[in-house]
């Protein structure tokens, strides 16, 4: 078992703001706490860590937002997610840690570069496409990187943001594929010998913070104006981004 108190320290900040976001504040930063994680141990073990809560989470999720998802934006992009993480499975093996610091820096700086560049910047009235090649891929897309990192919030939102969905059934669309996803996740990760009896006892103990975080997600989607959250989330998440690919670079 993981003994640092940095490690536990960074680690229930990250659980802390994963909760906010799956409460609905701030949607799309499932992916922060395996970055933030990462700085400290082995990405791999930060990524196993996560799961179990991340499945927990989900279920507080589903909860709030049963029933109120999009059906074929879901028939559109879980196949293709499914297929990710297959592909994921098969090439975990190949990927040392350093790898994986790299692929998961270079997915977070890729994930804030595209709020500002595209998600922040769309205007388009594009309206209900559900286009089943373009879910597929972004649905293949977002397994793969969900499988490596958590981080499959950024090709998600590629197909569902111009589906121009209201605010309550993007979120609810985006609760029901990740939880999906995720318990789809813990039979690889069990195969891959990743859930380990310490990476189980490490995700017990910060698993507590779970519903506090997505409690506050709740109050502060209808309390709390998100965009100062939002911007100090994406800064930190972008510096710790570059950070991981710096790190993994001098690991090789």
């Amino acid at each position: 078992m993981i003994e640092s108190p940095l490690f536990y320290a960074v680690a229930a900040v990250a659980v802390l703001i994963v909760g906010i976001s799956k409460g609905g504040f701030v949607g799309g930063f499932g992916m922060v706490a395996v970055p933030m994680m990462a700085m400290l141990i082995d990405p791999r073990q930060a990524a196993a860590i996560m799961l179990p809560i991340l499945c927990v989470m989900d279920l507080f999720a589903v909860k709030i937002f049963w029933g109120q998802w999009d059906k074929q934006a879901l028939i559109s992009i879980v196949p293709g997610a499914i297929i990710g993480i297959a592909f994921g499975t098969t090439i975990f093996s190949l990927l040392n840690a350093d790898m994986i610091r790299i692929l998961v820096g270079a997915l977070t700086v890729i994930f804030v570069l595209q709020y500002y560049l595209i998600d922040r910047r769309r205007k388009s009235a594009e309206g209900l496409d559900y286009n089943m090649v373009k879910g597929g891929i972004c649905g293949a897309l977002s397994g793969f990187a969900s499988f490596i990192a958590h981080a499959g919030g950024g090709p998600l939102s590629m197909y569902l943001f111009p589906l121009k969905l209201d605010k309550t059934k993007l979120l609810a669309t985006s609760v029901f594929f990740f939880i999906a996803v995720n318990y789809v996740k813990l039979i690889p990760y069990a195969w891959l010998g990743q859930l380990s009896a310490d990476n189980l006892l490490t995700s017990l103990i910060l698993l507590p913070l779970a519903p506090i975080g997505i409690k506050l997600g709740v109050w502060m989607h209808h309390k709390v104006s998100n965009d100062k959250f939002y911007a100090i989330c994406y800064v930190a998440l972008f510096l710790t981004g570059l950070k991981l690919i710096y790190d993994g670079v001098l690991g090789l």
